[in-house]
């Protein structure tokens, strides 16, 4: 069977307010022109469809175009909500959507039904594990503790129980949208930390033959037969090495150590690439060796002791494309003049807040109930955040 694995398209966002729908169009014209290219089997999409919980209507216009078009292709879809989702909006209507063959995946009350699809060498279950907040679904899922591994262990739970009651042989996939150890971020994925700890061990997926992965924005094998397809378009300049791709995946006959799984990686159209420059104004602007990028989005990281006069309006004269300005003055580590955002690179909110506390209170560093207590906070915060949104 032939599988399209592909995530996180974030439907409605911009790139450092320059507007990305007809990028986005141009994907969704790829992937459908690939469906037919390659005659895939299914495709497979692992979450944040939208970029928001509320995406705007030309993103829900675009979405509902790609779905007509997959379901008149004739090629089952499955598809999960992700972090970015409202997951009550993306799944209404989903019993009427699946008579066309598209497979919304939203509830986790059906974690343990897959879509069951055939070949030449039997059945296919695909299973889909929608982003899964902890709090949220805990007891809902039988999970012992409030944790990402916890609830994704319990959700997993289900589906082995599911697939060992089915006939010997079939083969099996799940989509999940989850933060696994060993994938590498990028500066544009919402953070899903819960109690300081966010990444999942991949043993987790344990028994099946293949995960979809969603989330994170870079392509990349954990194992495999665990993947990351990573967003189509890069939604921020610590992308700007990634190659945007979709895993087109080749699930073979089952076999005692699993199915023959291969994968491809497909490329995805790129609107205009992506350049991190770095240096003096000047040099930026004389440099040879920078012409390749003059036509780039252009983040500019300017070096300079002493901030340049309209540094923008003469990047741009060179690079008409240049979206974002970064001042990182030549100092030396001791300077009291170093940037705030140089003094808090790296860390986490977390870390920032411990940080302030020591400060206020004369060099004292919390102690371990006091971290608790500041962990507890920021996951309520991000909980009422994810209520909020389940609730819109």
């Amino acid at each position: 069977m032939r599988l399209l694995h592909t995530s996180d398209w974030h439907l409605g966002r911009s790139f450092h307010r320059v507007g990305l729908l007809g990028a986005q169009a141009a994907f969704l014209d790829r992937l459908v022109a690939t469906v037919h290219e390659h005659r895939v089997d299914a495709v497979l999409v692992a979450g944040d469809v939208y970029d928001r919980a509320v995406p705007p209507l030309p993103a829900v216009e675009l979405f509902d175009t790609a779905l007509h078009r997959l379901a008149e292709a004739g090629v089952p879809t499955v598809m999960i909500s992700g972090n970015h989702d409202s997951a009550r909006r993306l799944g209404v209507g989903a019993g009427l959507i699946e008579r066309a063959g598209i497979h919304l995946r939203t509830d986790p009350a059906g974690i343990g039904t897959p879509v069951v699809l055939g070949d030449d060498h039997g059945d296919v279950a695909l299973y889909g594990l929608p982003y899964l907040e902890p709090a949220l679904v805990r007891e809902q899922l039988g999970a012992e503790k409030a944790g990402h591994e916890a609830v994704l262990g319990a959700a997993m739970d289900r589906v082995r129980a599911d697939l060992a009651a089915r006939p010997a042989g079939t083969r099996s996939v799940v989509l999940a949208h989850a933060f696994v150890a060993g994938g590498a971020p990028s500066d544009s994925e919402r953070d899903i930390t819960v109690g300081g700890v966010a990444a999942v061990p991949v043993g987790v997926f344990d028994g099946v033959d293949y995960v979809a992965l969603g989330h994170l924005h870079g392509s990349q094998t954990l194992t495999p037969r665990v993947r990351y397809s990573g967003s189509p378009l890069a939604y921020s300049f610590s992308e700007a090495d990634h190659r945007k791709t979709m895993w087109l995946i080749e699930l073979g006959p089952g076999g005692p150590d699993g199915a023959v799984v291969t994968a491809e990686r497909l490329d995805c159209p790129v609107p205009r690439p992506l350049a991190r420059i770095r240096g003096r104004l000047d040099d930026l602007l004389d440099d040879p060796a920078l012409t390749p990028h003059e036509q780039a989005w252009v983040e500019a990281t300017l070096t300079d002791p002493v901030r340049p006069a309209e540094p923008m309006a003469r990047l741009t004269g060179r690079f008409p494309h240049t979206l974002n300005l970064v001042f990182d003055p030549d100092r030396t580590g001791d300077d009291p003049a170093a940037s705030y955002a140089q003094r808090l690179r790296d860390r986490t909110d977390q870390q920032i807040a411990e940080d302030f506390v020591a400060h206020v209170r004369g060099g004292a560093a919390l102690d371990g109930a006091e971290r608790t207590v500041l962990h507890g906070a920021f996951d309520d915060v991000r909980v009422d955040t994810a209520e909020r949104e389940v609730g819109r």
